[in-house]
């Protein structure tokens, strides 16, 4: 009975199901009754160039280049979303930002997160007997019943949102430059400066905060650490693992240390991602020591990178988005251009995932938390329900596309229906301003971006359309 529940389950979460035809099912006696461990690493803003696997021009991704020739590289896939919640959201229910009510990203005083009627593949792993543990960057709210430990996460250690969203008291390189924490009677920070929150960071292990402001300098190695000793306990306990780590990098602010190891110095940007990528080894490493033969190891990125923090930001290799750029706009993150969700992306798994293989096959983001035996299934919140519903109502499930039903089938809609709605004038937003006047274009782009549409007739009732 294993071997038909590990083909369902790996069907469910290697990209709704776009591995299938590339892994090999054929267990051996050996392996027949264990689950396959899972391992999901997130970057954070990280743009497609930024894999010298993609493009040639980047040279520091030394860990991750050998990871995709010991693996698959796909150069066409697309996270669900170019920000931050939106994107992990989509990862982790196997449903775009529209249907499982995370459209855009949680602040600092957000108190809500990811509704709680949406069921994670942590929740669905937990329950079918696995570790879960969760290092780094959560983003998905940090309040009450929305933490992590509350969402299927046996284990947590990291940061509850981005790590710009706090002083720290070693800030790092950003765009325009953020102070450290305020002290005394010291004026709180400049009002002229975009910098998030007078807030100190909070660095949490389950629900207590052990670090308060985080040291920048030194969270690189906490999560290395921990996320090597998650995977040696769990591998010692018998039980099969889910271990998601979402970094830091490539997020603004870069540490200021990365420079000292360099004789000469590098770009803070090259510098991070030479971090990153030593971060990513020493994971992988521990994989390949403990659970070689039985993990599936997954790497992409949340969205492209941040085009506004300059040179702090990452390369979207050739996706620049020319006709975008000559407007005065960004590409990238933020947008719906392709520099914006088009990501790296890496599947390892030796003996069963194909060995140095490129695959141009266009595929989305989203592991989908539909996965177990299909007759196991009905007590679970499935996750690709055709709306999303607040967490206290009693009106039950309808599957979409896509969805297992409980008794196993796949059901479709009835119709598609498709809105379109006539909008008042409404300033042009198909870029960001640059706040901070650090690109040769940036005062330029800053100018130009926003831009008033003509005026047009009073906007038309709205129309839907359905279609058979």
């Amino acid at each position: 009975m294993a071997c038909p529940f590990l083909k369902v389950l790996l069907v469910g979460v290697s990209f709704l199901g776009c591995l299938y035809p590339l892994v090999d099912f054929s267990f051996s006696g050996e392996t027949r009754e264990q689950k396959p461990n899972f391992v999901i690493i997130l970057a954070d803003d990280m743009g497609w160039g930024d894999l010298g696997a993609n493009w040639a021009e980047t040279k520091d991704t030394a860990n991750l280049d050998k990871m995709a020739a010991e693996g698959m590289r796909f150069v066409d896939f697309h996270a669900a979303a170019s920000t931050c919640s939106p994107s992990r959201a989509a990862l982790l229910t196997g449903r775009l930002g529209l249907r499982n009510g995370v459209p855009h990203n949680f602040a600092v005083t957000s108190v809500g997160g990811l509704p709680l009627n949406e069921t994670t593949l942590a929740e669905v792993l937990q329950r079918a007997g696995y570790v879960t543990g969760l290092i780094g960057k959560w983003h998905l709210g940090h309040h009450g019943s929305y933490h992590p430990n509350f969402r299927g996460f046996d284990y947590y250690f990291g940061i509850p949102y981005s790590h710009d969203m706090g002083c720290t008291d070693t800030p790092g390189y950003n765009h325009p430059p953020c102070p450290a924490c305020p002290r005394g009677g010291r004026p709180s920070r400049n009002p002229e400066k975009d910098c998030h929150s007078d807030v100190a960071l909070p660095l949490y292990e389950n629900l207590s905060i052990v670090e308060q402001p985080v040291n920048l300098s030194g969270l690189a190695q906490k999560y290395a650490e921990k996320a090597t000793q998650f995977i040696q306990r769990a591998s010692a306990s018998g039980r099969p693992f889910l271990l998601y780590v979402g970094l830091a990098h490539m997020h603004v602010p870069l540490s200021r240390t990365l420079l000292s190891a360099e004789p000469g110095g590098r770009r803070p940007y090259s510098a991070a991602l030479r971090e990153m990528d030593s971060l990513v080894g020493q994971i992988k490493d521990k994989v390949d020591l403990t659970a070689k033969n039985n993990t599936f190891l997954w790497f992409t990125g949340d969205n492209g990178p941040w085009a506004q923090k300059c040179e702090l930001a990452g390369s979207m290799g050739p996706f620049t988005g020319s006709w975008q750029t000559r407007q005065g706009g960004s590409p990238a993150k933020q947008t719906t251009w392709e520099g914006g969700h088009r990501v790296p992306a890496l599947a390892y798994w030796p003996g069963r995932v194909p060995v140095n293989v490129t695959s141009t096959a266009l595929l989305r983001c989203c592991f989908t938390p539909t996965v177990g035996r299909p007759e196991r299934m009905e007590p679970f919140r499935l996750s690709a329900w055709s709306g999303t519903r607040p967490s206290s109502s009693l009106v039950g499930p309808e599957p979409a596309t896509a969805a297992s039903a409980p008794s196993g089938t796949t059901s479709l809609p009835s119709s598609l229906t498709w809105m379109t709605m006539s909008q008042k004038p409404r300033l042009w937003t198909g870029a960001v301003p640059s706040t901070s006047g650090c690109c040769p274009r940036s005062e330029q782009l800053s100018r130009r971006s926003l831009k008033t549409l003509p005026a047009t007739t009073p906007p038309e009732p709205i129309t839907v359309r359905t279609l058979p």
